[in-house]
C-alpha cells in the first residue's frame, strides 16, 4: 500500500531544506544526455532522445539554481550549517559540474537548433563555470582545514566532489574551444590545462587517502555505498580532458610559436588518456565488488545514489572517444556494456528520486538537523 504524501510542515520549507546535493541529479542526467548523443551507432531517434534529456536537465538546473539562491537569500541562517557540514558542503562541487553538462549540450544541441549565437552564451557560461569551480575547490578545502570536523575513519570519496569541478570545466574547454575564434580558443585551452593540473593532482592525493582508509577501516556504511564509484570520476574526466584538450590544440595554435607543442599535446593526450582509462577501469571493477557487498545490507535511498551515474557516464564518454581515436575493437563492446548499465542505473535512481520527492522525504537537510541537534545539547 503506497505511503501517503508527506506534506511539509511550513510554507517554503522545501526552500529552507533544499541542499546542494540536488545538483547531483543534473550531473547524472546531463552526462547521460551527452552519452546518448555520443553513441557511435546512434541515429535520429537517439539524437532526439539525447536532446530531450538535455532540455529536461536544463530545466532541472534552472529550477535548482533558483531554489538554492532563494535559500541563501531567504534563510541566511542555513548557510553557515551547510558550509560547516562535512558532507553537504562537498556537494557544492556538483553545481559547477552540473553547469558543465549544460555548456557541452549548448555546443552539441544548441548550435544546430538555435545557430552559432549560442556559442557566445556557452563561452560566457564556461567562464562562470570556471569561477564557480575554482571557488568551490578553494573554499571547501579551506573550511576542511580550519572549521569542519573530519577523521580518517570517516573519510569517503565524497571529498573528491569539490576538487573535481575544475577538471570537468577543463574537459568542457576542449569541447567548446574548436567552435570559437583561435585567440579565444587558445585562452580557453591554456586555462583548461591549468584547471586539469590543479584538479587531477589533488584528486590523486585524495584517492590515495581513500585507498588507505578502505584498507584500514573497511567499507563505509551503506548510506555511502555510491562513494565507491566516485574515484572513477576524476580519473575518467582526466582521460576525457586530455583527449578533448589535446584534440583541440593543433587548430587553435596553428601558425603560432606553439604549433609544435600543440601537435605533441594531441599525441600525449592520447597516451595519457589510455593510462588514466586503465586506472579508472580498476576503480570501476572495485566499485562493482563493493556495491555487491553493500547490496547484502539494507541500502536506504538518498541523493548520494546519483554518484552511481556521473562517474560511469564520464567513463563511457572516454571509452567512446578512445574507440574513435584508436579504432581498437575492444572499446566498442565495452562502451555498449557501459551504456546499458548507465541507462538501467539512471532509470532506477530517477524513479527513487521522484518517489522521494513525492513523499517529501528528500527535503530534509542533514546539515540543519545536525545544527539543531547541537543547539539542543
Amino acid at each position: 500500500m503506497p505511503r501517503p504524501f508527506t506534506r511539509l510542515a511550513e510554507p517554503l520549507a522545501f526552500v529552507r531544506q533544499f541542499t546542494p546535493s540536488w545538483f547531483a541529479v543534473t550531473m547524472g542526467t546531463g552526462a547521460l544526455a551527452l552519452v546518448v548523443a555520443a553513441l557511435p551507432w546512434g541515429g535520429e531517434l537517439e539524437a532526439r532522445l539525447a536532446e530531450a534529456l538535455w532540455l529536461f536537465n536544463a530545466a532541472l538546473f534552472v529550477g535548482f539554481a533558483l531554489l538554492f539562491v532563494a535559500r541563501v537569500l531567504l534563510f541566511r541562517d542555513t548557510v553557515r550549517p551547510m558550509l560547516l557540514h562535512p558532507v553537504q558542503s562537498m556537494f557544492l562541487g556538483a553545481i559547477p559540474m552540473g553547469l558543465a553538462t549544460l555548456i557541452n549540450g549548448l555546443v552539441l544541441f544548441g548550435v544546430p537548433r538555435w545557430g552559432d549565437g549560442v556559442l557566445a552564451v556557452a563561452h560566457g557560461l564556461w567562464w562562470l563555470d570556471v569561477m564557480l569551480a575554482l571557488g568551490v575547490a578553494l573554499l571547501v578545502p579551506y573550511l576542511m582545514f580550519t572549521r569542519q570536523d573530519h577523521a580518517l575513519e570517516k573519510l569517503t570519496a565524497v571529498w573528491l566532489l569539490p576538487i573535481v569541478a575544475p577538471e570537468v570545466a577543463a574537459a568542457s574547454a576542449g569541447v567548446l574551444a574548436p567552435h570559437l575564434a583561435p585567440e579565444l580558443a587558445r585562452q580557453m585551452l591554456v586555462v583548461g590545462y591549468l584547471l586539469w593540473g590543479v584538479s587531477l593532482s589533488l584528486a590523486f592525493s585524495l584517492i590515495t587517502l581513500v585507498l588507505l582508509r578502505l584498507a584500514l577501516h573497511k567499507l563505509p556504511g551503506s548510506e555511502f555505498a555510491a562513494t565507491s564509484w566516485l574515484p572513477v570520476g576524476p580519473l575518467a574526466t582526466g582521460c576525457l580532458g586530455l583527449l578533448s584538450l589535446g584534440k583541440a590544440m593543433p587548430a587553435a595554435f596553428a601558425g603560432t610559436a606553439l604549433a609544435g607543442v600543440a601537435e605533441l599535446a594531441r599525441d600525449v593526450g592520447l597516451l595519457g588518456g589510455l593510462l588514466l582509462w586503465g586506472a579508472a577501469a580498476w576503480w570501476l571493477v572495485m566499485a562493482l565488488f563493493c556495491t555487491r557487498r553493500h547490496l547484502r545490507q539494507e541500502m536506504r535511498f538518498n541523493l548520494g545514489w546519483w554518484g552511481f551515474t556521473f562517474p560511469l557516464a564520464v567513463f563511457t564518454l572516454a571509452t567512446f572517444e578512445l574507440q574513435r581515436r584508436t579504432s581498437m575493437g575492444f572499446f566498442g563492446p565495452a562502451g555498449a556494456a557501459l551504456v546499458l548499465g548507465l541507462a538501467l542505473i539512471w532509470v532506477q535512481v530517477m524513479a527513487r528520486t521522484l518517489g522521494g520527492l513525492w513523499h517529501g522525504e528528500l527535503f530534509q537537510a542533514p546539515c540543519l538537523a545536525a545544527a539543531e541537534g547541537l543547539s539542543r545539547n
